[in-house]
């Protein structure tokens, strides 16, 4: 019995234009999607690495929709195969995830061959994203703040002298957090307050640092779009 040792080229199932087409529109739908994310993007933590992975990411499902097709025994494949890969990197922000989910199937639209899909899905959702930013939508008007402050840990309670302050300063606040820091020489205390309309945040921390024996005082503005 002889046995064949021929290298067979699966590659008729699709030919090489089709190949070039699908993952140029992968491209230029992940590229779109990467640039709506940058003209969006608000924080301060913005990294060109996660754009260009957008792209990747985009161009790669494109590729692998081509090489699975409607074989079921390479998809279960590709599933065990991905299945060792693990990723320790955090994404700090949810709508983060969304993107990456929107160049995947966009990536699995263009390497199915849905192309005026991906085409029109790219533009409609896009869209949608820009106007959400444009227009500012769901935002909650009522501005709050993180208040730490950090006091002796001498067993004297500061609590009630920190509460006046906050009560002349602010329209509410509540304590979220006890921390012992500096090997416990200090309890630092955080809160969410919102100022009064005529108060500024450094009026806060002047008056805050008179009650705490010139230790560090926080007021942060803004936290919900602040990498904290």
């Amino acid at each position: 019995m002889e046995l064949d040792f021929g290298i067979t080229d699966l590659s008729g199932t699709f030919s090489a234009m089709d190949v070039t087409v699908a993952l140029s529109l992968a491209f230029v739908t992940s590229l779109v999607v990467a640039w709506t994310y940058r003209a969006t993007h608000r924080n301060i933590s913005y990294s060109q690495s996660y754009v260009h992975t957008l792209i990747i990411l985009g161009m790669l499902i494109a590729l692998i929709m081509l090489v699975v097709g409607s074989n079921i025994a390479r998809a279960f494949a590709l599933v065990g195969a991905l299945s060792v890969v693990r990723f320790r990197n955090a994404v700090k922000e949810t709508r983060d995830v969304g993107f990456i989910f929107l160049v995947m199937a966009l990536g699995m639209a263009c390497g199915t061959r849905f192309y005026a899909l991906a085409g029109i899905a790219t533009v409609l959702i896009c869209l949608v994203i820009l106007l959400m930013h444009r227009f500012n939508w769901f935002a909650l008007q009522v501005q709050r703040q993180v208040v730490k402050v950090q006091v002796p840990a001498d067993g004297h309670d500061h609590g009630p002298a920190l509460d006046d302050v906050l009560l002349r300063h602010t329209d509410e606040h509540e304590l979220i957090s006890t921390e012992s820091v500096r090997a416990g020489s200090l309890l630092e205390l955080a809160y969410t307050a919102r100022l009064k309309k005529n108060v500024r945040p450094a009026q806060l921390v002047s008056a805050l640092r008179e009650v705490t024996a010139g230790q560090k005082v926080a007021v942060l503005t803004g936290y919900d779009q602040t990498d904290l």
